[in-house]
């Protein structure tokens, strides 16, 4: 009788759980690794490396980041959460013109040579 119930009582809360996390948006869960970069960052992935396993650079605070050395066709990954968004700029400290908005578990394959920094934020 006692292991009736508590399966009962583990299958209860696990359907309560699977009803709340349906009821939540998707921007507001929690990203999950995608092709090596951790939840929460914007990682840029060394030339030519395709498809996307292993990222260069992470990053993981919202404003610029500023890039050297970084040419030809990258992948870059946003696996931020609760709708933060990042973009590429031409100049240095997110000046110059800037493009590709990124919203979360979003990517591009993208060439690098005219970018400078990339600019993490919050619309």
């Amino acid at each position: 009788m006692r292991k009736r119930l508590r399966r009962a009582a583990v299958l209860a809360a696990g359907t309560a759980v699977a009803a709340v996390m349906a009821a939540v948006p998707a921007q507001a869960r929690a990203a999950s690794p995608w092709a090596g970069c951790p939840d929460g960052a914007v990682c840029l992935y060394p030339e030519g490396q395709n498809p996307a396993k292993t990222p260069s650079q992470e990053f993981w605070s919202y404003g610029a980041h500023n890039l050297s050395g970084q040419y030809n066709y990258h992948w870059i990954l946003n696996n931020q959460y609760g709708g933060a968004h990042a973009k590429l700029c031409t100049g240095y400290n997110g000046t110059g013109t800037c493009y590709d908005d990124m919203a979360p578990q979003n990517g591009w394959w993208t060439n690098f040579t005219p970018v400078n920094s990339v600019v993490l934020y919050l619309p």
